[in-house]
């Protein structure tokens, strides 16, 4: 049989393909799993490590709600705290309130006994100062009220800072940078050096300038002690004058109150001169100060005040305890960079070897 060259060609493809199609159906026919290797499975947990991660979790949720129970706690501390501060505030306000009502109603009585207003003032942590200008029948004057709160509140200083200096009371202050001023006590000249030496005992910075001096013709030794006291008197020995613990202070006399009482003013204060320009100090029983300063034309004894309506004045108003600092032309007041008296040295400032000063 012949073939043709197609049907050579088909039998050639059949013969070469022949084993494959056998291999082909004997796979359908037999159908064969092919086994893949499986991972290997994880170990088993075992029952202790079980319980462990158990209890971790416990302690978890306990710690969780220690928490939650804990922001609460300080919440509601915070909110007594807010509450408690606030309270606090209030009764820190009220004590305040309550604290400065004594001192306004002082300071109301004493501006109706001076009858005027407050001119002038000044307040710091050191000291406050109230200046009153008030006028008499006979005389006109200026009192200004001292709240010492420290040490640093006053201080006496000698004239240039030397025994035997002077100048006016309105060079200390600018020197010193005060806010305020007033002359002290009584001096003494050296006509042969010129030199003007405070009078008597004088003590600065707790010690003796030139030593003590006991008592002579009325004079009275008037200071600050060393827990801001305004103190004086008569002194014959210096313990005495030592147990009351002076921090500064000069000398002048006389005495006008002591406890409250009018003491007798010497002879030769009463009329020589009758009527002066006047600088007093007194206390009050709060141990608050007052320096009353008072006008005069010159010292010949016709204008100003007496030392006898002085003493009715400060007892009217309540003073315990005061004293006659130098007058006539030493007489000085100074605030704030003004002179507020008038001086009766032809209207100039005298120059002095004390001086007390007031600082903010």
């Amino acid at each position: 049989m012949t073939l043709n060259p197609i049907q050579r060609i088909n039998r050639l493809m059949l013969l070469a393909l022949a084993p494959f199609l056998g291999a082909l159906g004997l796979l359908l026919w037999s159908q064969p799993s092919v086994q893949l290797d499986k991972p290997q499975d994880r170990p088993a947990v075992s029952l202790q490590q079980q319980e462990l991660v158990r209890e971790a979790l416990s302690k978890l949720d306990l710690a969780a709600s220690d928490a939650t129970l804990t922001r609460s706690t300080i919440q509601k501390y915070y909110e007594l705290y807010a509450k408690s501060a606030e309270e606090a505030a209030r009764m820190s306000k009220l004590a305040d309130s309550a604290a400065a009502r004594p001192a306004a109603v002082f300071d109301s009585r004493i501006a109706a006994k001076l009858g005027g207003k407050v001119t002038r003032s000044a307040s710091s942590g050191n000291i406050d100062l109230k200046l009153y200008t008030f006028s008499e029948e006979r005389y006109r004057g200026y009192a200004l009220k001292v709240n010492l709160k420290s040490d640093k509140g006053m201080k006496m200083v000698l004239g240039e800072d030397k025994v035997g200096g002077s100048e006016t009371t309105m060079q200390a202050v600018s020197r010193y940078g005060a806010i305020a001023g007033v002359n002290a006590g009584g001096f003494a000249d050296d006509n042969r050096t010129g030199k003007r030496y405070p009078l008597s005992t004088t003590v600065l910075g707790g010690k003796y300038v030139y030593g003590f001096e006991p008592t002579f013709d009325n004079l009275t030794f008037i200071g600050l002690s060393t827990d801001r006291k305004l103190i004086g008197g008569k002194f014959d020995k210096q313990e005495d004058l030592d147990k009351l613990k002076p921090a500064f202070g000069a000398t002048f006399v006389p005495i006008l109150l002591q406890g409250g009482k009018k003491q007798i003013i010497p002879s030769q204060w009463v009329n020589s001169p009758a009527r002066a320009p006047r600088t007093v100090v007194g206390s009050f029983k709060n141990d608050q100060l007052l320096f009353v300063v008072t006008d005069g034309y010159d010292e010949n004894g016709n204008s100003g005040a007496t030392l006898a309506e002085l003493q009715d004045k400060l007892a009217a108003l309540g003073i315990k305890d005061a004293y006659n600092l130098d007058g006539g032309g030493s007489s000085s007041l100074i605030f704030d960079g003004q002179v507020i008296n008038r001086p009766s040295d032809k209207g100039k400032l005298r120059k002095l070897s004390t001086h007390f000063l007031f600082f903010k």
